[in-house]
Parts: structure tokens; C-alpha cells; sequence
């Protein structure tokens, strides 16, 4: 992306042959003789475009000019000497260079205009490029670009549609690149699927051509700057105070948690929030694929899955993680998210003194969450009678929390279910609290409320009681009666 550019003399900074490279933090070079200007200004029948984001009708113009300008850059910036800067000098430094190019091309263009064109191409050397704006805004919960040409968002549970647009395949294909390689993983053709993260812990994946057929394909899910707490879930609706109380006692107790729920439900958050409540003594070990969760404790032990290299060869699996975390002398395990046979070492892990290990995985049901849990053992290849397999995940989970994005866009947590025993070959559970839909108001967001189920003993009751926490459970118990 950033190599030489020659053969063009609108990739010259000055007229004749290109000068060699500046040193970073020398005087500008002096003025060049005049020249036809090149001009950005919208005509009449041409309107500009909104702040921040390049027209439909502009666009061709803009990238030329932007071509221009940024093959100067290149000709004319040590990049050697730049990459040895802080992010905001190196990125003054490119503002200085460009300000002088635009001055040296005549390129006519109006302080908005100039503004916009001056972090665009700070943000293609130093950022994410287009992506960069869509980062920097907090209440984006997913980006989504479908090839250049079309990126979305969602933002309050809707997905729409943005104006921002690569220049072409191949400046989104660097950028997937650039993203994947700073986490030692990579995206081409012989490896066309990735999953990594951003430097905050926001998860991404890409997959890439010939794939994906109309272009790299690339999704992010974003993290919010402030950690989210149980107290900022009760003020967005998704669980009243007492529920929320309760669930605090389920992680202060040492519960044996799973969180349930479909895609963009809320699980990874819910976790996170879960966490706060482990003491600080604790040694925790997480597992995950891309390593997203936050945990705030200052004895946490991150581990990350590994992809196969170009031989196939290295590949180390959500498996292998939970199997070797158990020697690790963990107090708890946590598991970003269970979807295959590391199933049955979680189960084992719970049931072997590790209290307190919490993990999420994809389903719609408590009940359908044990199921998944079956076939994940199953599939496995574990030769274990159906009887052994749901009496060792009742021996394990003591709560299942179901999370639910409803129709309006809207996260709730709509059960949290305790796993009591086995009748026969049946798991029975009993529901602790229950989310009720009452309707919807006039702007179709959906209105009801969580309430408790009459169960004012659950069955963690002497767990509670043990860590001192019996008549706190009492107290929120009742309120959920109300």
C-alpha cells in the first residue's frame, strides 16, 4: 500500500525529478512556480458533501486528487523516521506535508474539504482508513463492510446503511491485513477466513476472496470505551435492580455459570460484567479465540487460540486451552465461547473444584443450551451413555442466564434458570426470573418487565449462605415477587 509510486509527474511534489525523502521536522521546501489549479469546489449543478464523508457525485474527483497528494507523501515523508514517532507527532507531521503539498499543487480546494481530506489520509498511513470515523464513534455496536463499495453499522439494535467507501477492493483488502497482522494472524488466499482483534479487544473477522465473491468481506464487533456494569445494564432496561442483584450474588457465590443467547444478544457483555464480582484474590485463566473479554482483577491469565500456519501445522485449539489451563492451578476458567468438544473439559473443569467458571455459547433456550452442550460432547467423539453426559452437566452448571436481542433492536436477559437435578433421563431446571413483553409504545420499542417465578429458596441457597450472602438472596428474591 505504501510503496513507491513513479512513472507520473502528478506524483511529484516539485516539477523536474522528485526530491529525496525529508527529514522529519525540516523546513518546508520553497514555493514551486504557479500552475493550473485543481479544483475540489462543487459546482451548481454539484452539491458537497456532508462532513466527514465523500458524495456519491464527488467521488472520482476526490480520489484523484487524494491519489495525487498521497503519491507525493510517499515520494516525499521518511516512513523509516516516521514509524519511530507517537501517533499523535507522526500524525502532525503528515498534516504539516500534506498542507505543504496542496500548497505546492494549487489544489483549490475549502477549509472543510481540506479538513476531511487531511484526516482521510492521515488515517490511511497511521489508522484503519474510511473505518476510523465508524471506530471512533462509541455507540456503534457493529461495523460491517460488504466489499468497498458498502459499509454498515448498527447503532441502538438497527442496521443502516453509511456513506463511507473504500477506494476499491484492494485498499480494503490491505487494510484487513493490517488488522489481522498485528495480532500474528493473517488473511490471502490460501487462508481466506481470519478471526482477530483490534488493540481495544473489539473482535473482527474477515473473510477474503474468492470466498467471499464480491470482495473482502469484514466484521467488527465493537467495544465500548467505558466497561459496562450490572448498574449500566438496569439503566439501558435489559434487567431490573433486583435482577441484577441477584445475578451479582450468583458470581459472589462461586456459581457455575453458562450464558445463553443468540448472536449479537449480549452474551461476551453480560460475561464481562459478571467478572466484576470475582475477588481480586482469585487466580482466573480465560479461553477464548479472539481475546475480548475485560477482566479487571490483577490476577488473570489470557489465553488465545492459534490458527494452523501455511504448512498446517501449529494450530492450537479452544480445546487444547481449557485442557492445559487445568494444570495452571486456576481458581477459575472462563470460556469465551463453548462450540465444540472443549465442552466436555469445561464440564470437567466445573466439576473438579474449579467453582465459579463461567462460559457462553449460541442458543435460543436454557433447555436448547443443554442440548447444544450434548451434541457438542457427542460430536466430540466421546462413547458416553446420553445418562452419563446430562448427569455430569447437572454435576457442573448450577445457572444458566438466557440473553435475547429482541424485535425492536433491544437487548434483555429474559431468564436466569437454575439446573436442579435429573428425572429419569430429563434435566430439570427451575426459573428463578422471567422477562414478561406487556406490548409496545408508540415508537414500536417493545415494553415489559422482568419478575420472579415464586421460588424464595433456590437451590444454590447453602452456596450462598456459605459465603455470607443468604439474607442479601432473601431480600432480592422478595423484591422480584413484586
Amino acid at each position: 500500500m505504501f510503496g513507491k509510486r513513479t512513472g507520473s509527474d502528478l506524483n511529484k511534489p516539485l516539477r523536474g525529478a522528485p526530491p529525496p525523502p525529508r527529514d522529519l521536522g525540516s523546513p518546508p521546501p520553497p514555493p514551486p512556480p504557479s500552475r493550473e489549479p485543481v479544483s475540489l469546489e462543487p459546482s451548481a449543478s454539484r452539491p458537497a458533501a456532508a462532513p466527514g464523508y465523500v458524495s456519491e457525485s464527488r467521488s472520482e474527483d476526490y480520489y484523484q486528487v487524494k491519489t495525487m497528494i498521497f503519491g507525493a507523501l510517499i515520494d516525499t515523508i521518511d516512513l523509516a523516521q516516521l514509524a519511530q514517532l507517537d501517533p499523535d507527532s507522526a500524525r502532525e507531521e503528515i498534516r504539516d506535508i500534506v498542507n505543504e503539498i496542496i500548497s505546492i499543487k494549487a489544489v483549490v480546494m475549502s477549509i472543510a474539504e481540506q479538513e476531511h481530506l487531511l484526516q482521510d489520509i492521515c488515517n490511511d498511513v497511521l489508522g484503519y482508513g474510511p473505518l476510523e470515523p465508524l471506530l471512533a464513534r462509541d455507540d456503534i455496536s457493529d461495523i460491517m463492510v460488504n466489499g468497498a463499495g458498502r459499509v454498515f453499522i448498527e447503532v441502538s439494535g438497527k442496521v443502516q446503511l453509511t456513506p463511507i467507501r473504500f477506494r476499491d477492493n484492494a485498499q480494503l483488502m490491505n487494510i484487513c491485513q493490517r488488522i489481522v497482522s498485528q495480532v500474528g494472524r493473517r488473511v490471502d488466499e490460501s487462508s481466506p477466513i481470519c478471526d482477530a482483534r483490534l488493540l481495544d479487544g473489539s473482535r473482527v473477522n474477515v473473510i477474503a476472496p474468492p470466498l467471499s465473491l464480491d470482495g473482502p468481506s469484514l466484521t467488527i464487533r465493537k467495544f465500548k470505551k467505558d466497561k459496562l456494569k450490572l448498574e449500566d445494564l438496569v439503566r439501558f432496561g435489559s434487567i431490573n435492580e433486583a435482577g441484577a442483584k441477584l445475578l451479582a450474588i450468583i458470581g459472589r457465590s462461586r456459581c457455575n455459570v453458562l450464558i445463553s443467547g443468540g448472536t449479537g444478544s449480549g452474551k461476551t457483555t453480560l460475561l464481562n460484567c459478571l467478572t466484576a464480582y470475582i475477588d481480586s484474590e482469585e487466580r482466573i485463566v480465560t479461553c477464548e479465540d479472539a481475546a475480548e473479554l475485560q477482566l479487571q482483577q490483577p490476577h488473570v491469565v489470557r489465553l488465545e487460540t492459534r490458527p494452523p500456519n501455511l504448512e498446517g501445522q501449529g494450530q492450537i485449539t479452544m480445546r487444547d486451552l481449557v485442557r492445559n489451563c487445568l494444570r495452571m492451578r486456576p481458581e477459575r476458567i472462563i470460556v469465551g465461547e463453548v462450540r465444540g468438544p472443549e465442552a466436555f473439559d469445561l464440564l470437567q473443569a466445573m466439576n473438579t473444584g474449579h467453582d465459579g467458571s463461567m462460559g457462553t455459547l449460541h442458543a435460543n433456550s436454557p433447555r436448547e443450551a443443554m442440548g447444544r452442550l450434548e451434541s457438542m460432547i457427542t460430536m466430540g467423539g466421546f462413547q458416553l451413555p446420553m445418562k452419563t453426559i446430562r448427569d455430569m452437566i447437572v454435576g457442573s452448571i448450577d445457572v444458566i442466564i438466557q440473553a435475547a436481542r429482541l424485535r425492536d433492536g433491544s437487548r434483555r436477559i429474559t431468564t436466569i434458570t437454575e439446573v436442579i437435578g435429573t428425572e429419569g433421563d430429563v434435566i430439570t431446571t427451575q426459573e428463578l426470573m422471567t422477562y414478561e413483553i406487556t406490548g409496545e409504545d408508540e415508537s414500536g420499542r417493545i415494553r415489559g418487565r422482568h419478575a420472579g417465578t415464586g421460588i424464595v429458596r433456590p437451590v444454590f441457597w447453602e452456596r450462598a449462605r456459605y459465603f455470607g450472602m443468604e439474607r442479601e438472596l432473601a431480600e432480592c428474591l422478595d423484591k422480584l415477587q413484586v
